[in-house]
């Protein structure tokens, strides 16, 4: 079962979380859902896919201090790259990012 959080950044909240705590929903992350409000954080990885996923995603790697190293946009059935600096991941829908100002440099909290 995934635990429930929050994103802040700057001391505000800025989004829903939901963690993966297993291996098991770390691999699944988004797959299978028609659509998602709020964010995923899925730690100890380095990249992501969309491969059979129902909508595109925002991706966020952070580095070990949760500062963002790399922002992408992933269309649907994409294999994203390997962020080697990164060591978790933040997954939202499309446009999410643009919306809450989350960018390159942005130190993003995950609060459980």
């Amino acid at each position: 079962m995934t635990t429930q959080g929050w994103l802040v950044s700057n001391g505000t909240v800025i989004a829903a979380a939901e963690v993966a705590v297993s291996r098991a929903e770390r691999n699944r992350g988004l797959l299978g859902r028609a659509s998602f409000d709020g964010a995923m954080v899925i730690r100890h990885t380095r990249w992501v896919h969309t491969v059979g996923m129902h909508f595109p995603i925002d991706v966020a790697h952070l580095g070990p201090d949760g500062t963002v190293v790399h922002v992408e946009h992933l269309r649907r059935n994409r294999l994203g790259r390997p962020v080697l600096h990164g060591g978790s991941v933040v997954e939202a829908t499309a446009g999410s990012f643009e919306r809450w100002g989350i960018t390159v440099g942005t130190v993003i909290e995950v609060r459980e």
